[in-house]
């Protein structure tokens, strides 16, 4: 089974209305997906605005939320080891260094990232990362 890391700029988008492509993703049974604690804290922090731009009832983007949530194994950052955390740093910290857990989780995992951010891709590219997972495969 194929292990992702989700940024959650993935969840924000899988919220929205006419996602169907990453529900569909989320439901290839030969996929594994994970996310650091992170992720939760970063949808919940952002609860009005996902809610304003789904164009759904909130009851609904809660139900979808909860189904995305199901197939994401959540993972604490206490357990990735520190040289990862390090490592992560070196490589996203000159992007957006608010994305190192997932860096972090994805080099524990010896994972493929799972995002839609294009600056964050090009600048980990740069520094030598590129596992990423792609929509289209």
């Amino acid at each position: 089974m194929k292990a992702i890391v989700v940024d959650t700029n993935v969840l924000f988008a899988g919220l929205r209305a006419g996602s169907s492509k990453i529900r569909e993703i989320f439901d290839r049974q030969s996929l594994s997906f994970y996310a650091p604690n992170f992720l939760a804290v970063e949808i919940f922090k952002h609860k009005e605005r996902i809610l304003h731009k789904s164009k759904a009832s909130e009851d609904e983007v809660y139900e979808l939320l909860q189904k995305l949530f199901s197939r994401v194994t959540f993972i604490s950052e206490d357990s990735i080891s520190t040289a990862n955390f390090l490592q992560a740093y070196r490589l996203c910290g000159d992007v957006d260094e608010k994305d190192t857990p997932f860096v972090a989780l994805a080099l524990e995992l010896e994972a493929e990232i799972w995002t839609r951010d294009e600056a964050l891709k090009r600048g980990l590219q740069r520094n030598g990362f590129d596992l990423f997972f792609e929509e289209y495969e």
